[in-house]
C-alpha cells in the first residue's frame, strides 16, 4: 500500500512538470544582448587628389567618389581644382559603397559628392534618385559651374585671318642711329655716333654694329669699347652706358684712319634690330 502511494506520487510530480512545460509559465529564455549601435565610419586623411572624382586615402588606397559622374573635358580642370582645394590634406569620414567606391564626409557633416553636385562642379551617374538627382535639378536651373558652359563636341578649324595692311606691315624700328662725321685732316677723322631708344622698354646691355664701304678703321672710342674685323665694327656698351631709357639715347665718340673717300654707314643694328638711320 505505501509503494502504491509513492506511485501516485511520483505521477502526479511527473503530470504537473509536464504540464509547467507544455501549458504552465515557461521559464525565462536566455537574453540575448543586442549588438551596439554602430560606430561613426572611420577617419582618414585625403592625401592625393587624382582627379575631379578620384582620390587617394592615408593608408594609400585610390579610390572613386560614389555616385559622381566623369566631368567633360572641358571642365574637368574645374572640378579638379575643387576637389583639391575641398579635400586635400583635410580629416574626413569614409564609408565604403561598392568595392573601389567610398563615400566622403567633411568634418562638418557635409558629404562631398552632394556638395559637389550642388554647386555644379560635378554631375551624378544617375542612379541616386534621391538628394544627389534634387541637388543636380537645382544646380542645371541656376546655372551654376558646368551648368553655365558647353563643351564643343569638336574643335573648329579657323581660316587664319586675312592680312591687313596694319598686320602685314614690318614693327618699327626700335632704335634710331645718327652718325656724324666731326672734323677731318689727312688720314683720319673723327666722329660719333648717338643710339637712341625707341623700343619703349629699357635696354639694359647692348651691342651696335655697322660697316664700313671705304676701308675706315676705328682706332679708338670712348664712352664703349670697339672692335673690328674687316669693314664691320662692333660697339660694347662701358658698364656706365649700358641703360638707355625709353626714348633715351647715348652717344659714342671716335677716332680713325682713312684713306680717299669716307662715306657715311647706310645700316646699323642694336642688340640685332635693325635701326632707322638719322
Amino acid at each position: 500500500m505505501a509503494a502504491r502511494k509513492h506511485l501516485v506520487v511520483l505521477l502526479a510530480l511527473f503530470v504537473t512538470a509536464c504540464t509547467a512545460e507544455q501549458g504552465g509559465t515557461p521559464s525565462p529564455a536566455p537574453r540575448v544582448s543586442s549588438s551596439p549601435p554602430s560606430e561613426a565610419e572611420p577617419s582618414t586623411k585625403v592625401r592625393a587628389v587624382i582627379d575631379g572624382r578620384t582620390v587617394e586615402l592615408a593608408d594609400g588606397t585610390r579610390a572613386r567618389i560614389s555616385l559622381l559622374a566623369e566631368p567633360p573635358s572641358c571642365a574637368a580642370a574645374a572640378a579638379l581644382d575643387f576637389t583639391t582645394k575641398t579635400l586635400l590634406d583635410k580629416e574626413v569620414r569614409v564609408s565604403s559603397i561598392t568595392p573601389g567606391e567610398v563615400s566622403l564626409v567633411l568634418p562638418d557633416g557635409t558629404d562631398f559628392a552632394l556638395l559637389a553636385v550642388r554647386g555644379g562642379m560635378l554631375r551624378t551617374t544617375g542612379v541616386d534618385g534621391g538628394p544627389l538627382t534634387e541637388a543636380e535639378s537645382q544646380a542645371s536651373q541656376a546655372k551654376l559651374g558646368l551648368w553655365a558652359q558647353e563643351c564643343p563636341t569638336s574643335t573648329p578649324v579657323q581660316a587664319p585671318p586675312s592680312p591687313s595692311p596694319s598686320s602685314t606691315a614690318p614693327p618699327a624700328p626700335p632704335c634710331v642711329a645718327v652718325y656724324r662725321i666731326n672734323s677731318e685732316w689727312p688720314g683720319a677723322f673723327q666722329g660719333e655716333v648717338t643710339v637712341r631708344n625707341a623700343s619703349g622698354a629699357l635696354i639694359n646691355g647692348w651691342t651696335l654694329r655697322w660697316r664700313y664701304a671705304d676701308g675706315q678703321t676705328v682706332t679708338q672710342m670712348w664712352n664703349a669699347t670697339v672692335s673690328q674685323s674687316g669693314a664691320d665694327v662692333t660697339v660694347t656698351n662701358a658698364g656706365y652706358t649700358a641703360l638707355i631709357v625709353p626714348d633715351g639715347s647715348v652717344s659714342l665718340g671716335f677716332n680713325a684712319s682713312v684713306s680717299g673717300a669716307n662715306s657715311v654707314p647706310d645700316s646699323f643694328t642694336l642688340n640685332g634690330a635693325a635701326c632707322t638711320v638719322g
